[in-house]
């Protein structure tokens, strides 16, 4: 398996049943920026999807692919093989709920914490699992993570636009996502550890 971030902006997500299953596929993917079809003959609640997703109270059929990049098999068993065949035919990525052995992709246990993501998977062996060591995660990766990426995504044009040796740029680079300023950032406040980033990155770049 190969792990992989997927930029799904503006891109068709087609998920295949509206059960809980379905619209928590559906969510992960509007999170994600992408325009969601649910396909399911029995209309619910969409609840917060409703003005981002379309929901087709129809049958499942092949043409309900048409445009996909990305595909949730979240049915029945007998249904998802029917779009798990069709999904591969079109050469779109698919995932099925009931086995994901069929499908060619999975989703991870996620934590997010600002611009930084965690991602546990155990390649569908045991979602649980996965889950649990998400837990752990999110006990672990609090909130100065958020604010520490925060200024390395600030100041990285800066060391970009002022470092022109690319060395000497590479080891600032490390040097600020490096665990100190992490233990800065927790004693000191972000206020001080964003003076202290920007005189080192302008210390480096008069040297």
């Amino acid at each position: 398996m190969l792990p992989v971030m997927l930029n799904l902006t503006g891109r068709v997500v087609v998920v295949v049943g509206g059960g809980s299953v379905g619209l928590r596929k559906a969510a992960t993917a509007r999170e994600a920026g992408a325009s969601v079809r649910l396909i399911d003959p029995h209309p619910s609640d969409l609840g917060s999807l409703a003005r981002d997703a379309t929901w087709v109270a129809d049958i499942y059929r092949s043409d309900h692919l048409d445009g996909a990049s990305l595909v949730f098999a979240c049915a029945p068993a007998d249904v998802n093989m029917r779009v798990v065949a069709d999904a591969t035919a079109r050469g779109v990525w698919v995932n099925s709920a009931t086995d994901p052995g069929q499908g060619d992709c999975f989703l991870p246990a996620v934590v997010r914490r600002g611009a930084l993501t965690l991602a546990a998977s155990t390649g569908g062996a045991s979602p649980a699992l996965a889950r649990r060591i998400r837990e752990k995660l999110e006990a672990e990766f609090d909130a100065p993570y958020v604010e520490w990426v925060r200024l390395l995504q600030e100041f990285r044009n800066d060391v970009l636009a002022l470092v022109s040796d690319s060395v000497r740029r590479r080891t600032l680079l490390s040097a600020l996502a490096d665990w100190p300023w992490l233990d800065r950032i927790r004693v000191e406040g972000i206020d001080a550890v964003r003076v202290a980033m920007r005189e080192e990155i302008h210390r480096v770049a008069r040297s």
